[in-house]
């Protein structure tokens, strides 16, 4: 779907017509977070079964984590006889190693819940990832990325559209709907991101000459208007941001966005919303519905200029 963010109008299309859609000179951003096998099933010492998903490591090489059953302090999960987790508390573990080898090796894909994943391991590592993925550390995919494929990234540059690539490791939070706390605090969930400089340099540049800028998903459009000056200036940096974009935000960098369709209350649709406007969304959602568009990490995608 291709929205209007001025008047509203929606047009109805196959991912592939993208290169139509756009103008020669527009630049594409993209996040090339990749995902890692970031779920580990193991055992307690009394033999019930954990699932422990890894969200990010923190400075000290510690993990923060969420599992299933959950635990406070003191219990050890075995998932191999050479590898295991010490829980320090309800949301922090410690690795027996931090070998990247190991928990590529005993780590599964972490899918979404409503996903199946009776596909061997190797076949799910390459479906849940954009083909331009290449840092590790993503808990889960960007997904409007998923729709690209090197031939129409191909199409896309050969059509005079400039690919640029940031990072932003995707955590759970994205996915969760914001709290009470988050909402009345105005900040988010935190990200990991990095934005090197000659990246940051070609994009302020871009802006500058009025050349679009459109964020392939919403992670990337939190590290572009973390960044962004109000002048519409990009600045390099790496660190955490936790923004919360939502009505009535004003974009500084940002000024088109491809993304999914997203559940209802989501920090995402929030976004979205911000960007062109209550109404129009909540009018595309409900022709999505109609037109049996398809939403979450697999679905659809829409295009708003």
């Amino acid at each position: 779907m291709s929205i209007d963010s001025r008047t509203g109008a929606l047009s109805h299309h196959i991912f592939r017509d993208l290169p139509s859609l756009l103008t020669a000179g527009d630049v594409l951003v993209f996040n090339d977070s990749a995902v890692f096998p970031a779920r580990l099933i193991g055992r307690k010492p009394t033999g019930g079964k954990v699932e422990i998903l890894l969200l990010h490591r923190l400075p000290d090489g510690n993990w923060k984590y969420i599992s299933r059953p959950g635990f406070k302090s003191g219990h050890k999960v075995i998932i191999s006889p050479d590898f295991w987790a010490n829980i320090i508390d309800s949301e922090i573990l410690k690795l027996s190693s931090n070998d990247e080898k190991l928990i590529t090796k005993y780590g599964h894909t972490p899918l979404p819940p409503y996903i199946p994943d009776s596909a061997p391991e190797k076949i799910l590592r390459r479906r849940y990832q954009t083909v331009y993925a290449r840092n590790k550390g993503s808990a889960a995919a960007p997904t409007a990325g998923l729709h690209f494929t090197p031939r129409l990234l191909s199409l896309l540059k050969n059509n005079g559209i400039e690919l640029e690539f940031l990072t932003l490791h995707v955590g759970l939070g994205t996915f969760k709907p914001p709290t009470v706390q988050q909402i009345a605090e105005g900040r988010l969930h935190s990200e990991q991101f990095l934005l090197k400089k000659d990246t940051a340099r070609r994009l302020s540049q871009a802006k500058s000459s009025g050349r679009r800028i459109i964020a392939v998903g919403t992670t990337t459009t939190r590290v572009l208007e973390t960044l962004s000056s109000t002048s519409g200036n990009l600045s390099p940096d790496s660190g955490q941001t936790d923004i919360f974009i939502k009505s009535p935000y004003r974009f500084k960098f940002v000024d088109g966005l491809i993304t999914n369709f997203h559940l209802p209350g989501s920090s995402l649709l929030m976004l979205v919303s911000a960007f062109a406007s209550s109404d129009i969304i909540s009018r595309a959602y409900q022709t999505a519905i109609k037109r049996n568009y398809r939403f979450y990490s697999f679905g659809d995608a829409m295009l708003i200029i």
